[in-house]
């Protein structure tokens, strides 16, 4: 059984959103992610879950996406 922590970036092994480990409950890591706007969470077993390196980008506020 993989073990997660609190804040790690986990995904489904069948695939679908980067989501973040947001609690550890009996049933598995509660995880959390964005649909959109909404914000969607769910409980899920942790053999179906792996780890996964690629975090969501977020842009700096007044970048403009582009550097100095």
């Amino acid at each position: 059984m993989k073990r997660f922590q609190i804040g790690d970036i986990v995904k489904l092994k069948t695939g679908g959103p980067a989501m973040t480990v947001q609690a550890l409950t009996p049933g598995g890591p509660r995880c959390q992610w964005f649909a959109g706007r909404k914000l969607e969470q769910s409980v899920f077993p942790s053999a179906s879950l792996e780890p996964t390196s690629v975090k969501p980008q977020i842009p700096d506020p007044g970048s403009g996406g582009a550097g100095s």
